[in-house]
């Protein structure tokens, strides 16, 4: 199996394909204004399925379409809050692979209704993102089918860091300034084992500050204790982020590249969602707001900062599981 290492990441690259390569990086003055200091803004989200799961789903598919694991009569499943399951769907209908989705019954019906389009079957079961995992685990044993998991599959990994390549790149380049610290929203910890990967690597001056919403905080507490430790709910707006339990394989790649973890309140990543939809021309999904709610209140930076701006798939106005950001 692959390892995930600065290497793999700059090789894969040109892998991808390119509407999920070289999406928008500039520094945003309206932010600049509001913290004192450049802050420079990845924005994920001008892709086929707004958000930067593209990236490493396609890579994760194709291996294992070229390996035989997958491909005619044996298809792929997967358990998903959405943008994952988009990632996969998007490859998988490339590549003519068949694929069953497994998502909680609370989950985000433009995300469903997303993945569908793509050509997944989606089934709906249970609370959370636990109750799909198991589902899909249970479809696994009777179908023979294989089980692609974010965060565990390495490919999904180095496919996320990809996107530090082309931030570094800006730097180098001279459009954008060097960073100082970038903020991460960690889900699984696949988005971050990648990016500070790279970032470990090529500007290991820039601190790695991951951040996740306080009510689904598994990943912060078992980072801090160096163990996993997994917690009863995970009841946050940020549905893409809502993991109960830690997947040791991104744990230990998040050991020795992240600097530190942050934890946010629902109400912050509400108001950090409202602020960049006003001053952004992206749609604003509450897990891609995360890093901006803790920029807001972390301690000054004498130099720039930035954020991963996750994803744009926000429920439908009558869903009813959010209030409306107003602008």
């Amino acid at each position: 199996m692959v390892a995930v290492t600065a290497d793999a990441i700059r090789d894969a690259v040109p892998r991808i394909p390119a509407v999920f390569r070289n999406m928008p990086q500039f520094v945003s003055e309206p932010l600049r204004e509001r913290l004192g200091v450049p802050v420079v803004v990845k924005a994920e989200t001008a892709n086929p399925i707004g958000c930067f799961k593209g990236r490493g789903t396609w890579l994760a598919v194709s291996e294992l379409a070229a390996s035989g694991e997958v491909g005619e009569g044996r298809g792929l499943v997967v358990a998903s809050a959405g943008n994952f399951g988009q990632g996969v769907a998007y490859a998988a209908r490339a590549l003519g692979i068949g694929l069953v989705v497994f998502a909680a019954e609370t989950a985000n019906p433009a995300k469903v209704a997303a993945m569908r389009r793509l050509g997944a079957e989606v089934r709906l079961v249970g609370e959370d993102y636990d109750a799909a995992g198991t589902a899909a685990d249970a479809y696994v044993a009777e179908s023979g089918w294989r089980r692609l998991t974010d965060g565990v599959d390495p490919w999904t990994t180095i496919g996320a860091g990809t996107m530090a390549v082309e931030l570094t790149a800006g730097v180098e380049a001279g459009d954008l300034p060097a960073l100082t610290a970038l903020f991460v929203p960690v889900g699984d910890g696949a988005l971050i084992g990648g990016i500070g990967t790279w970032l470990r690597a090529a500007a290991p001056q820039v601190r790695v500050i991951g951040v996740q919403p306080a009510a689904a905080p598994a990943v912060t507490l078992s980072w801090r204790a160096g163990r996993p430790i997994e917690t009863d709910r995970a009841d946050t707006v940020a549905d893409g982020l809502a993991a109960k339990a830690p997947l040791p394989e991104a744990l230990a790649v998040m050991a020795s590249v992240v600097d530190e973890m942050v934890l946010v309140e629902e109400r912050a990543i509400l108001d950090a969602q409202a602020e960049l939809s006003a001053v952004l021309p992206f749609t604003v999904e509450p897990s891609a707001a995360v890093g901006w709610a803790a920029m807001r209140d972390a301690p000054a930076h004498a130099g720039a900062i930035g954020f991963i701006l996750t994803g744009g798939n926000v429920p439908p106005p009558e869903d009813g599981r959010q209030p409306p950001v107003t602008v």
